[in-house]
């Protein structure tokens, strides 16, 4: 038998095995027919996205940018400097903070009511630690896809979504999470993010 390949740059090298991940995994694959469905889809998407990313030479870049939105930082911090340098538009940037922060705190609340782990196959080692193992749905997509919206603008839309996108396809490359985390807390997040948008004087 031949012995294990060693960990590519900046994999963490698999430990014992998660057998939460595992009852997680199983748990939805033994629901009804849409639900293996998506399961199934959301294992192969992720399957084909981490065999075939590079990771030698992208992987510190891509590990960076997402470690810039744990718990929404990067998109409060733009908020709370928007606030800072736009005297004008003050309150907008300041209902943009508040739109942010109310997004994060919901979705930690949801991850903690449906408990689904964080995906754990030997073959494919995360490429990052993470703080907890609860997966559904991602709190980088929601905070940021709420930061887009909240912020949009005040700030061009044609920049802030592509980097929401960015950040919440770091999260699969880096193997934390599923491809419906991300596109659930992204959804999430574009409809939190409305709240920081009340009147019709906001540009939809």
């Amino acid at each position: 038998m031949n012995p294990p390949a060693p960990p590519k740059f900046g994999q963490i090298p698999p430990t014992a095995p998660d057998h939460g991940a595992r009852r997680s995994l199983r748990a939805r694959l033994a629901g009804g027919p849409i639900a293996r469905a998506i399961a199934r889809v959301d294992v192969g998407v992720y399957r084909l996205v981490r065999r075939r990313s590079p990771h030698s030479h992208v992987a510190p870049v891509i590990t960076a940018y997402s470690a810039t939105g744990s718990h929404g930082a990067i998109w409060l911090a733009i908020g709370a400097a928007g606030a800072a340098l736009d005297p004008p538009r003050r309150l907008r940037w300041a209902r943009g903070v508040a739109a942010v922060a109310l997004a994060y705190l919901f979705n930690t609340a949801l991850k903690n009511i449906l408990r689904r782990r964080r995906p754990a196959f030997e073959d494919l080692p995360h490429l990052i630690k993470t703080p907890t193992q609860l997966s559904f749905p991602s709190a980088h997509a929601t905070a940021s896809f709420a930061g887009a919206r909240a912020y949009n603008g005040l700030l061009p839309g044609r920049a802030l979504y592509p980097a929401a996108a960015a950040m919440a396809a770091s999260r699969v490359y880096l193997g934390v999470h599923y491809p419906s985390d991300i596109l659930v807390g992204g959804a999430l997040g574009y409809v939190l993010g409305r709240t920081a948008r009340p009147s019709a004087m906001y540009k939809v």
